[in-house]
């Protein structure tokens, strides 16, 4: 057991202190800094822009009545009419006095006409909020001018009353859906992520271990087995501290700043109101689903010799991963079909796809017990198998890169028994 810290311990500290470590939590934690700051920065970079609109009215009417048309909607846009010519205005809105300048020509047929001068266009907010209450306005004068009732026009343009209930009274709301499906994205996008990157962090040590020849000590001073799992568990908590981390940095910027943070993003990915067993099934089938991808990397990894020859190798690993968050992007729109239940069972799938339904779906808790039980089960044989391939696998050098090396390694695994 004193050998199985030993390595534990080794593997975790050289990794931990690796400058690929170092630098990319260092980046993750300015670029999660930089989420929590973002309006800030955007603030900070978006200068002295005004909302002034200047607006050069023909008619010398349809100024104040956009202006009340903008007051009344709350928007941020101030109407400032000019007094001079269009040509001035334009001037004007160049030395960056006003925003942008409207222009308002009388047209007898469409009430009038708008044209809108700015240096730059791309930035379209203010130009589609003032193109719609143009049009509102234009609404609002060609009924007058008809004599229609203008409750009429506002109960013909008013918008249909539709609501979705679900007749199953443990179903969730439309809006539990959609707190649901943020959020599950979120934690989807996370397991992708680490099981890849962790995984691959797994067999490029055991190749790096054999290529620098340091395997034949390790092996000869502790059972490939122990080495085996010490290695998985001690790059286990290599992922944990690093994500420990991202998750105390990020809560305590959150909590800073709550106050400007309520909706926007937070509100679209389910941040607020979420159901704390969401969290406890998401770190569940992260462990899960790391043990069973980490015993299969380091079952690969001990095939080969050189470290050229992992990508190589552990892609059929990757593409099972990358077919598992496909399926699961599928299933946020419809996670109650039947590929996407069947698929939640099938062990190499159910760490992403069987956390979807749980996240959205009020599932029986016996299904989520049978995945937990398949999946537990599937990780004991994994391990058993690899256990075997690693204590052959380890001893094999030369030219390697092939899944049939498998039995090659079985064979030299009973002999090293």
């Amino acid at each position: 057991m004193n050998k199985f810290w030993t390595i534990l311990s080794h593997t975790y500290i050289t990794k931990v202190k690796t400058k690929s470590f170092i630098f990319s939590t260092l980046i993750t934690l300015l670029v999660i800094a930089g989420l929590a700051n973002f309006q800030s920065i955007i603030d900070l970079f978006s200068g002295e822009d005004t909302n002034e609109i200047a607006v050069v009215d023909e008619s010398g009417v349809y100024t104040e009545a956009l202006q009340q048309s903008l007051t009344a909607a709350d928007e941020d846009i101030v109407i400032v009419p000019f007094d001079g010519t269009i040509d001035e205005a334009k001037d004007a809105v160049e030395v960056d006095e006003y925003g942008a300048v409207v222009e308002l020509a009388v047209s007898e047929e469409q009430i009038f006409d708008a044209t809108y001068f700015a240096n730059n266009i791309t930035e379209s907010g203010n130009q589609m909020v003032i193109e719609q209450h143009l049009q509102q306005l234009k609404i609002a004068i060609a009924t007058q001018a008809s004599d229609i009732d203008e409750e009429s026009i506002a109960e013909i343009y008013a918008p249909i009353a539709f609501e979705t209930v679900a007749l199953d009274e443990s179903a969730k709301t439309e809006e539990e859906l959609n707190q649901a499906r943020g959020i599950v994205y979120v934690m989807l996008f996370v397991l992708y992520m680490t099981v890849i990157m962790y995984g691959q962090m797994i067999a490029t040590d055991v190749a790096t271990e054999k290529s620098s020849r340091v395997m034949e000590i390790l092996i000869s001073s502790a059972p490939p087995i122990t080495h085996m799992f010490a290695k998985i568990i001690g790059i286990a908590l290599v992922g944990l501290t690093q994500i420990g981390l991202f998750i105390i940095v990020g809560y305590t910027l959150i909590r800073s700043k709550q106050e400007e943070l309520v909706g926007g993003v937070f509100e679209l990915f389910g941040v607020q109101d979420t159901s704390p067993m969401i969290f406890v099934y998401a770190i569940v089938f992260f462990i899960l689903g790391y043990l069973l991808y980490a015993t299969l990397a380091a079952m690969l990894g001990s095939l080969v010799s050189r470290i050229e020859d992992v990508g190589q190798l552990i892609t059929p690993m990757i593409m099972l991963i990358v077919i598992a968050f496909l399926i699961a992007m599928f299933g946020l729109s419809t996670p109650e079909s039947t590929f996407i239940t069947v698929t939640s069972f099938i062990p190499f799938f159910t760490p992403m796809i069987m956390f979807l339904r749980v996240g959205m779906l009020d599932i029986p808790i016996w299904e989520i017990a049978l995945s937990l039980g398949i999946m537990v089960g599937t990780i004991a044989i994994l391990a058993y198998i690899g256990a075997k391939v690693y204590s052959g696998g380890v001893l094999m050098y030369g030219r390697s890169g092939s899944l049939k090396d498998l039995k090659k390694a079985l064979v030299l695994g009973k002999k090293e028994k």
